[in-house]
């Protein structure tokens, strides 16, 4: 079982990427955006509280994600491998994921990380918040999830190095040119 984390601020890329590389090498792409979104969207009580925190631009609490990725990996048991989209964000988180991926057996295979500079961070979210209606996406927001990525998540980095499954590639260019340097770096 292959286990991939793509990294990255957001608006690097990784949920167009991971969606293309979970097709190609028949993994289980799993989004905690996409997870959360989907709670929000259907008002859940959960939905509601998460809601809120995104709104602000802050970043849902770990025990709950935790939870959430245990659950996907326990469903999809049998999966040839998963690509992770948006988590782990902190170095609590990582260490929650090798335990949590520990006591199923398994382990974090590769760390790829999508480098792009802020300006173009911001102008691909500002239109993708124009072309998908995300209110979470405004300018004020976006800025805000960057300062927290950098101060939170952008730590990982030497954690994962450190593990020896860390690399960067480039993630400005085209999507399929980005995609051909993902799967050469796996």
């Amino acid at each position: 079982m292959y286990n991939l984390i793509l990294f990255g601020p957001p608006g690097a890329g990784k949920g167009t990427q991971a969606v293309r590389l979970a097709t190609k090498f028949n993994w289980i792409h799993v989004s905690t955006g996409d997870i959360l979104r989907s709670e929000v969207s259907q008002g859940t009580p959960l939905g509601v509280k998460i809601k809120a925190v995104m709104e602000a631009g802050h970043l849902v609490s770990d025990e709950l994600l935790i939870e959430i990725m245990e659950s996907v990996f326990r469903k999809h048991d049998k999966a040839e491998g998963f690509v992770l989209d948006g988590f782990p964000r902190t170095v609590n988180q990582a260490i929650s994921l090798d335990e949590m991926l520990g006591r199923l057996g398994r382990s974090v295979s590769r760390v790829l990380s999508l480098e792009v500079n802020e300006e173009e961070l911001v102008k691909r979210l500002l239109n993708r918040a124009q072309e998908q209606g995300r209110k979470d996406d405004t300018e004020e927001v976006i800025k805000n999830r960057l300062v927290q990525y950098h101060k939170h998540t952008r730590p990982l980095e030497d954690y994962y190095k450190n593990k020896g499954v860390y690399r960067e590639v480039h993630g400005v260019g085209g999507i399929v040119e980005i995609f051909d340097a993902l799967c050469k770096a796996i």
